[in-house]
């Protein structure tokens, strides 16, 4: 019989797990401290737990565990971390370091099936959804380093893909008896997979970030395919009812690839799209990759575009490129790691 994963239990599920063994309720409370806030490992570690306790956890639980295969850590302070998971699929994590205040860039999907045709990881095809414990322990993994301040999902997936898992790591992250996280520090970031959007909202609080990267269907069709299903006016129009609470906006991310959707003209539809949404914008010029036919671009557009916004009072930054000497893109660590390297797997058995 299969052991269970603590680690894929929110705080509830932890409880009504320990109820269907006979354990008292509280008991869940003290084992979620000692993983999350103690980053207990094992269960000879939860000494206010009896011996007998722990001896039937043994039985039936187990603590799985992450540790980076390859880290790789660039001049402006980035740390990009390679991990393996049991089945041998590697995801990424990334560390960008902005005055001490370290943000975390955690994936959710091994691969990723949206297509988006700028994005290195979707030339990988999706393998599979992270579970929930895969998720959560990038965070423990890498904390155990680094202090982190803030959470983003926008490795290697789409969150929204993979909803019930990502639902259940946010929930983890943000329990007061679990990691602690303020809500305000974590963000989710998607393509526009617009029913998630409204059941993301129903059910956690979270910022949300929005991935619009075009001003037109026809081109946004070209170059994020999830646009056929979802096009621009109904992704707006859930952006319009997503549950925000006071004083939040959401964060439309552009990234602007040369020649192709960095026009003036562009700025100006762009403008018109998200009027009247309490928004932020980051602009994030293209990092050009192997195998990727668009280019970056130039200086001028860029400061025209950023210029253009800022000017009629968007709040509106250009995102630096960070770590363009370790593998930047989503996906280029995973890709140089040889197939045959040794791996430094911990999971459950």
């Amino acid at each position: 019989m299969a052991k269970s994963d603590l680690k894929n239990f929110t705080l509830p599920g932890l409880e009504a797990f320990l109820s269907g063994q006979g354990k008292e309720r509280f008991r869940a409370t003290q084992i979620f401290k000692w993983l999350y806030q103690k980053d207990a490992r094992s269960f000879a570690e939860m000494t206010n737990l009896s011996k007998d306790l722990r001896v039937e956890l043994e039985e039936s639980a187990c603590i799985s565990n992450l540790e980076p295969t390859t880290v790789e850590i660039g001049k402006d302070g980035t740390r990009k971390y390679l991990f393996v998971l049991e089945d041998g699929a590697g995801v990424e994590s990334v560390i960008i370091p902005d005055e001490g205040r370290n943000t975390l860039c955690i994936s959710s999907q091994a691969g990723c099936a949206m297509g988006c045709e700028f994005c290195l990881t979707g030339s990988y095809n999706l393998t599979r959804n992270l579970t929930t414990a895969e998720i959560v322990n990038q965070l423990c993994a890498i904390r155990r380093e680094v202090e982190i301040r803030n959470i983003v999902f926008m490795g290697m997936g789409e969150p929204l893909h993979n909803l019930d898992n990502v639902i259940r790591a946010l929930q983890i992250m943000l329990d007061g008896n679990g990691l602690q996280f303020s809500n305000r520090r974590v963000t989710v970031s998607t393509c526009g997979l617009v029913p998630e959007m409204a059941r993301l909202g129903r059910e956690v609080i979270v910022n949300l970030a929005i991935s619009l990267n075009a001003t037109t269907d026809e081109l946004r069709d070209r170059i994020m395919p999830v646009n056929r299903r979802y096009p621009i006016g109904a992704l707006l129009q859930a952006c319009r009812e997503f549950p925000l609470p006071s004083r939040r906006k959401l964060t439309f991310e552009y990234v602007l690839l040369g020649g192709l959707n960095d026009s003036p003209a562009d700025a100006k539809r762009f403008l018109k799209l998200i009027h009247g949404i309490p928004s932020k914008v980051n602009l994030i010029p293209f990092n050009e990759h192997e195998g990727c036919d668009f280019i970056a671009p130039t200086r001028e557009a860029i400061d025209a575009f950023h210029a253009y916004l800022l000017a009629h009072n968007v709040t509106v930054i250009t995102r630096d490129s960070r770590g363009g000497d370790i593998s930047a893109a989503c996906g280029q660590l995973k890709g140089r790691v040889a197939a045959g390297e040794p791996v430094n797997v911990n999971q459950c058995s």
